[in-house]
């Protein structure tokens, strides 16, 4: 994606992109000449917001894009992207004047990703120039991370099982001169992480837990928790079959994670971050967990199992109990946990859980500035009570029967493993783009990480 923007001192020739509005068309098209003015009444271009028209440059002097915007700039910030799919393989080029011209690019550029693993790649390309105001280097940092997570996520669990996905940690921090290690196999149990190995023991390729550090220690600690189950099946609760075709993105708030920690490194920011990732496979066999077993946590909290197919908040327990014994500064736990998210909220709009009012604020000018929807949902203590076990220190799932509230039940139970952190949220994203969208083709998706690095990022500036 990074690749699709150039600067424009750095193309020879290039398709001028001009923004238009109905009420400038007419100026406009009588400086490009009538050619220009006949193809546009031909095509019943009027300049509407987000429509775009090739015509003629004046006296046949190669082409202009004609692209609509509204009296106070883009339509939507990321309209832009439209034009990717639409316009002929080549160069472009922003007229000087184009509204907006960050958003415009990043829009582009976010619009321009290709998941190519396992097709012939295309040669066609089309490319951006810019002016010198925008930062191409900033955009760069955040377009890398979103493809990070974007790949993560689209490549399918027989080529990204756990071994994959933490190697895919290893190389991210070695590529950044981060340190850690995995802790694979029977070693989870040694090493005191219960529920990690419970979730993960059924299938044939061992589950693990990464966690990597990079940065000073002496900076604040700012600690990410990625959801790894690489594949959910349900286990013993077997999903039917149209529930478990998306699996493969299960892991998706491990992909966001590591997209996240990449623009932090890229952008070397003055903070202590630490990683940790459980690498599992939620798979069916003889040794698999059952509904009703009671497993032991590293927070030392009896958990009844009330279903094998809530195994994210499992895996996640152990996790966020090992980062929670840090104290960290920020702790953010990013997770594709509940269909009752979706149903609350749709796949557009992941919803966030804090009880730090000062941290939601935060988050919620950052989402809105840059395009990166989320909604904060209460942790409501009453429904605390929906955990209630008569056997163990508490159930990870509503067992009233009603399955009322299951994002936020959810979300109270993470809170459970966490006591030390300064400031944590939950985020329970879907990390997919059902239907494409300008800036959201569809597929493998970043979700709420372009904004939480703007946060991270005025929070801990650099100097």
């Amino acid at each position: 994606m990074r690749e699709s923007l150039v600067r424009k001192s750095d193309v020879s020739a290039s398709t001028p992109i001009i923004a238009v509005t109905q009420a400038s068309l007419p100026d406009v098209l009588a400086g490009l000449g009538e050619a220009a003015t006949g193809w546009c009444e031909v095509n019943d271009f009027t300049g509407k917001a987000s429509t775009h028209q090739l015509v003629p440059g004046l006296n046949g002097s190669g082409a202009v894009v004609l692209f609509g915007v509204e009296e106070s700039g883009l339509s939507h910030p990321f309209a832009l992207g439209g034009l990717v799919k639409s316009l002929p393989a080549g160069d472009y080029s922003l007229a000087d004047d184009f509204p907006d011209q960050e958003q415009a690019a990043l829009g582009f550029a976010l619009s321009a990703y290709k998941f190519e693993r396992y097709v012939t790649p295309t040669s066609k390309a089309r490319r951006l120039g810019v002016s010198d105001d925008v930062d191409l280097n900033r955009i760069g940092v955040i377009l890398d991370g979103v493809q990070l997570a974007r790949d993560l996520i689209n490549t399918p669990a027989n080529d990204m099982g756990p071994e994959d996905l933490a190697k895919a940690i290893e190389e991210l921090f070695a590529a950044n001169g981060g340190t850690g290690r995995v802790v694979v196999g029977e070693d989870l149990l040694t090493e005191n992480f219960p529920m990690v190995h419970a979730v993960g023991r059924a299938s044939s390729r061992p589950p693990r837990l990464a966690d990597y550090s990079w940065g000073s220690e002496d900076a604040p600690k700012v600690t990410l928790v990625g959801k790894g189950v690489i594949f959910d099946t349900g286990g013993l609760n077997l999903k039917p079959g149209s529930s478990m075709a998306l699996m493969k993105k299960d892991m998706g708030g491990a992909a966001n994670v590591l997209g996240l920690a990449s623009m932090i490194m890229a952008a070397r920011l003055p903070v202590r971050l630490r990683v940790i990732v459980p690498c599992v496979e939620n798979a069916v066999s003889g040794n698999s967990f059952r509904p009703g077993d009671i497993l032991q946590s590293r927070k030392g909290l009896s958990v009844e199992i009330g279903n094998t197919d809530a195994e994210g908040r499992l895996v996640l327990g152990d996790a966020l109990a090992l980062a929670d014994e840090e104290s960290p500064e920020l702790l953010i736990d990013m997770a594709t946990l509940t269909g009752a998210a979706r149903v609350a909220l749709g796949p557009d709009l992941p919803p966030f859980y804090t009880d730090d009012d000062e941290l939601a604020e935060d988050i919620g000018v950052m989402a809105e500035a840059a395009t990166d929807p989320l909604w904060r949902m209460p942790l409501w203590q009453p429904y605390m009570k929906y955990l209630d076990s008569k056997i163990a220190d508490i159930n990870h799932i509503n067992t009233t029967g009603a399955g009322f509230a299951g994002s936020v039940t959810a979300a109270l139970f993470l809170s459970r493993f966490v006591e030390n952190a300064h400031s944590w949220a939950h985020f329970d994203i879907f990390g997919w783009t059902p239907a494409e969208k300008p800036g959201k083709p569809s597929g493998g998706e970043a979700q709420g990480i372009r904004c939480l690095f703007d946060m991270i990022t005025d929070r801990y500036p650099n100097k």
